[in-house]
């Protein structure tokens, strides 16, 4: 196969910079996450559009992001609700899957169902699948897994590693082959702690709102130059 033909198959993402972004053009923190909602939507819609990969996975707001300012918070949340109401209508037209993945019971009633009718809404699109983690915790994912396989009375002596990925809320889809995280940071944040034991870390400087189809293309040929060994030599 070409070089150029191979594409990892699920890429996650750390959207990282939002608010540094708004903070060097003297703007409050959540006019970055507006800009940033919206660098989601075109990078999604590149993805889909102009590669092979398929799968995509984004943190959109963990667990620990609660502490931020109530403002801050409160935006993210609208962006949130926006970003459901545009995708009930266009999900068809761009064949695209979108599930959320999280811990939802922590949202209001009606939002856990838009979410639930999206989910059903998309479930036969053959585009690009799309993971929106919100109220997403790495760490809280696997005692989650891990506390369900209790209740379902399985001997906990005796679980292995397909057991507990079968009880994620990945479960089915292919572990991400890349992680890309953007704003200069170098860590994993609490993100798919279980999922990402042999991805690729791809790390730019690049603050998310910033984030384009170039800076894609870069990062896809870096992943074409690394040889996956997965703990061969």
């Amino acid at each position: 196969m070409d070089n150029q033909e191979i594409f990892p198959r699920h890429i996650a993402i750390i959207m990282d910079g939002n608010g540094r972004w708004a903070q060097k053009r003297l703007l409050p923190r959540k006019a970055g996450h507006a800009v940033g909602s919206e660098t989601f939507r075109s990078v999604a819609d590149y993805l889909n559009l102009h590669t092979k990969v398929e799968y995509l996975t984004v943190y959109a707001f963990s667990t620990e992001n609660w502490s931020r300012p109530k403002d801050e918070v409160d935006e993210i949340m609208r962006l949130l609700r926006k970003y459901m109401d545009e995708a009930c209508r266009t999900l068809l037209e761009k064949n695209v899957k979108l599930h959320f993945l999280g811990d939802l019971s922590i949202f209001p009633e009606d939002v856990r169902r838009e979410m639930e009718d999206i989910h059903a809404l998309s479930e036969k699109a053959t585009g690009l699948h799309i993971n929106v983690c919100v109220n997403y915790g790495g760490r809280n994912e696997i005692v989650n897994a891990v506390r369900a396989m209790a209740r379902e009375g399985y001997d906990m002596t005796k679980v292995t590693e397909e057991e507990i990925t079968a009880h994620l809320y990945t479960v089915g889809q292919p572990d991400p082959d890349m992680i890309i995280r953007t704003g200069a940071e170098k860590r994993l944040s609490n993100f798919l702690m279980w999922q990402s034991s042999y991805a690729e870390l791809y790390f730019t400087d690049t603050l998310w709102p910033d984030f384009s189809g170039k800076d894609i293309e870069e990062a896809l040929a870096w992943f074409r130059g690394r040889k996956r060994r997965f703990g061969g030599v």
